[in-house]
């Protein structure tokens, strides 16, 4: 048991730091609130969730065996036939960790809630149990665990196939839902089909949070001008590139800038006042790690 503990949460040689710490709460929230949304809009709404869960969830409608246990043996010959793809002993035993708490959880859990729902309304369970399971997500993945599932099938598919990973989750997901329109029928399937959006969508929103930055390409003619006004007005560094126009062959140099979403328009005036002629391209990135943002090891 102590071997386990080590290599799941130690951190470069540390027995136990504050950042596992961390990961295994993370885990611990994360499936809880997987074990709570499945139980209280899910099962009794009769919206199948994805991958082996949903798979538990169709089978318990006709057996009535307990989810949670069908969770737990249903990940055994995926997770032993994923391993290699799982990123490692320590990121495999947090899978092993997280499954076995949303299983133990979710047939526990399923002994106190009500067994009707908090409601028979199709769209609230929907929305509400995707907002409860994607944070559950979310905070799993913070963790540097996963759900197992659908997760350890898309990295199959993803290793011997070469199917991207987000196909790799539409392919896998969309086969449980297409099976749960013959049992729940199809409102419900399409319903499910909304939660599975929101659920990526909260995980998403939890697992990245809001550290979305721009990027900025600057081409200009005046590139020194425009590079000490950034630097000194708004304390960000550039990157400068080699760049050649395609219809005059003339070398034109390209300025690379990340800022945050609120000086966007700062960097947009500082532009426009040294060359409104200038050719700006801004875009979006998930995150910043560096010097000015973010630490690279958080």
């Amino acid at each position: 048991m102590k071997a386990f503990w080590k290599n799941a949460f130690a951190v470069r040689g540390a027995k136990f730091t504050l950042r596992a710490g961390r990961d295994l709460l993370f885990i611990l929230v994360g499936a809880a609130l997987q074990a709570v949304s499945l139980n209280t809009f899910l099962v009794p709404a009769e919206l199948a969730s994805g991958g082996v869960s949903g798979i538990s969830q169709l089978i318990h409608f006709y057996t009535h065996w307990p989810i949670g246990l069908m969770v737990l043996i249903g990940n055994l010959p995926l997770f032993l036939l994923g391993w290699r793809f799982l990123g490692g002993p320590r990121f495999a035993l947090r899978t092993v960790l997280a499954v076995g708490i949303f299983s133990l959880l979710v047939d526990v859990t399923a002994r106190y809630l009500p067994p009707g729902g908090l409601t028979d309304d199709l769209i609230l369970n929907a929305l509400f149990g995707g907002v409860v399971s994607g944070i559950g997500f979310g905070l799993v993945y913070r963790g540097q665990g996963t759900s197992g599932g659908s997760d350890i099938l898309a990295r199959i598919l993803n290793h011997y196939r070469g199917v991207p990973i987000s196909q790799s989750y539409l392919i896998v997901d969309s086969l449980v839902i297409l099976s749960a329109g013959f049992v729940f029928g199809w409102t419900n399937a399409l319903y499910a089909m909304v939660y599975l959006y929101v659920s990526g969508q909260a995980a998403d929103a939890v697992a990245i949070g809001s550290r979305v930055v721009r990027t900025a390409l600057i081409i200009t003619a005046e590139p020194e001008i425009v590079s000490q006004r950034i630097l000194s007005e708004m304390g960000r560094g550039l990157t400068r590139m080699r760049a050649e126009g395609a219809y005059t062959g003339d070398e034109r140099p390209v300025l690379y800038c990340v800022v945050t979403r609120s000086e966007v328009e700062r960097l947009k005036v500082i532009v426009s006042e040294i060359d409104p002629k200038a050719f700006m391209v801004i875009g979006e990135a998930q995150e910043a790690l560096g010097e000015g943002f973010q630490p690279l090891e958080v």
